[in-house]
């Protein structure tokens, strides 16, 4: 899928310089132009170079100006796709009140608003220095900082309360030793305040030029010094230890970052006998990546928690109900492009549907391949909590679940085409379900136990059709069974297929764990299930044959 012109402006604002793609030299050019800028200002504070060569200066602020304001008014524009906050138009006002969004904006259109309003000029040129304050957004030193002092700000709030609460006891005890002594000096509680809260900014004002002349006044002189110390000791020390804890914060991020990198490369497609395909394994049990990539478990789990396309599975779960097995850890690989997961637009009237990956191991894996060798739409929900868990298959109200209404509207997209097909590849006999005899289950819509065909999601004929097709294929190719809406429930009208909004066709095919996650021939028995469905269903529209996986990759091409 092609990124949106937005999504591309949102990588070029993305202030990382450590990137290696080409919107990088858009920032660079961003930093040059600021530098200009603020080398224009102060050149311009020199009589000689302003009377002299004022035009050329004029000409670089009116340039850089115009640059800088078609910048910041794309920067607010895609403000939404660089942070879910700033949706929406109040969520552009809390940019602009944001950090660098006010330093954007006033140093860009206070330029403009000049024309309606009498801005005085040396306001207008000490914002344009205030420009250079944008460069701290490309600064890692700058970021490290600003984290630290956001992650003590409790704590630097709580010190600061103290010390205000302190100085505040002292200075009205100063002042009822020193009135009786200096009437004329501390005649009222404001003067003692003052004095005493001078001492913490060297009294520029000449607020404290009468020092105390009592031996209380003295001794509380003393503790207001010690404080005046500590005002700045104590945040210098939060902050000190702060940055530490974010240097090595940092430090542990980029290590885990590179030991994904080394954990997504184990992921490397290998030989699946029974077809002569290079696949990329469904999981990598937490022993095995020990093995590949020689890293402790600890190390191995904070490259997964850092990772956007790996998450921790556990195997055990994959077994039926009634059948005991030890928990399993292994890390699972699946495709992303979206918010929500995975979305792949093959023009085909099929589209290959997975709502519950996030919460059902390793039949993301099965599903993707059906669509890869049938030549259909993929459409896989990867991303989101797992407990509570918010179903992407059955719900009242898509508004109230992230990702969903991302999610329904590329459904909705994909089965726009004349008689499209929506087939949902869901788990089945394992977890909470017992071990069927039957190891795939045809269901479309109706309730339990009704093998009548008749369906308000597609054509009885149709369905019959593609049922004994796949059964015949299955049976005499692997020896599985099929069963016909015999075990589950599917006629619910929270079911999404009757929240599409149009007439779609719909089937919902549960498939065992027994083989998508344990059967050694699960490729073989997927790109059988794609072919019936593709001859049944697409056969007009070319498809992806098996050469298509003849080459060696590492996880999903998407």
């Amino acid at each position: 899928m092609n990124c949106s012109f937005k999504q591309q402006l949102a990588r070029v604002f993305d202030d990382n310089l450590r990137t290696r793609q080409w919107q990088n030299w858009v920032d660079y050019i961003i930093i040059g132009l600021i530098v200009i800028s603020t080398v224009e200002v102060f050149l311009s504070t020199f009589d000689n170079i302003a009377e002299r060569y004022g035009t050329w200066l004029k000409a670089v602020d009116l340039f850089t100006t115009i640059f800088f304001t078609v910048e910041v008014t794309l920067r607010i524009w895609c403000a939404d796709i660089i942070d879910d906050k700033y949706k929406g138009f109040w969520g552009r006002v809390r940019y602009c009140f944001s950090f660098y969004g006010l330093i954007d904006f006033l140093s860009t259109y206070t330029f403009y608003i000049a024309f309606l309003l009498p801005i005085p000029y040396a306001l207008l040129k000490a914002l344009r220095i205030a420009r250079l304050m944008r460069v701290f957004r490309y600064m890692k030193a700058f970021r490290l900082l600003s984290e630290a002092i956001s992650s003590k700000k409790r704590e630097l709030w709580v010190s600061l309360q103290f010390l205000g609460i302190v100085t505040l006891i002292l200075s009205f005890i100063l002042y009822f030793v020193e009135h009786a002594a200096q009437p004329e000096v501390y005649d009222n509680g404001w003067t003692s305040v003052v004095w005493a809260f001078a001492q913490y900014i060297g009294d520029p004002g000449g607020f404290a030029d009468q020092p105390p002349t009592t031996l209380v006044g003295q001794i509380i002189a003393c503790i207001v010094g010690l404080l005046g110390i500590a005002i700045f000791a104590v945040p210098a020390g939060l902050v000190g230890s702060a940055f530490s804890d974010v240097m090595d914060e940092k430090r542990h991020e980029e290590s885990a970052a590179e030991w994904a990198e080394e954990l997504h490369n184990a992921f490397e497609s290998k030989l699946d006998r029974p077809t002569g395909l290079q696949v990329a394994p469904p999981y990598i049990t937490i022993p095995e990546a020990q093995a590949r990539i020689w890293h402790k478990e600890d190390e191995i789990l904070d490259a997964v928690n850092v990772s956007k396309d790996m998450r921790l599975i556990n195997i055990a779960v994959t077994r039926p109900l009634g059948e005991y097995s030890d928990d399993r850890l292994a890390v699972e690989l699946f495709p992303l492009n979206t918010s929500y997961g995975c979305c792949i637009d093959r023009g085909s009237k099929v589209t290959i549907v997975a709502p519950s990956n996030v919460v059902d191991p390793v039949i993301g894996h099965f599903a993707y391949h059906i669509a890869l060798l049938g030549g259909f739409n993929y459409l896989s929900r990867e991303i989101g909590q797992q407990k509570p868990y918010r179903t992407f298959f059955s719900f009242d109200n898509e508004e109230g679940i992230p990702g969903l209404p991302e999610y329904m509207a590329d459904l909705r997209r994909l089965t726009a085409r004349e008689d499209s097909w929506a087939i949902t590849l869901l788990a089945a006999s394992g977890a909470n379900e017992p071990e069927y005899p039957e190891q795939l289950h045809f269901e479309y819509g109706g309730k339990k136990g009704d093998d009548s065909f008749n369906s308000d999601l597609a054509p009885a004929a149709d369905l019959k059709r593609l049922y004994n097709d796949m059964s015949v294929s299955l049976a005499e190719h692997y020896a599985i069974k099929t069963a016909n809406q015999k075990y589950h429930d599917t006629s619910s009208p929270r079911n999404y297929y009757r929240k599409i909004g149009k007439p779609v066709n719909g089937l919902m095919l549960r498939v065992a764990w027994s083989i998508t996650c344990w059967d050694y021939r699960r490729i073989s028995i997927a790109a059988t299930m794609a072919e019936v469905l593709h001859r049944e269903l697409d056969s007009d529209n070319p498809h992806f044959h098996l050469e298509s996986l003849k080459q060696k990759t590492i996880g999903y091409n998407i």
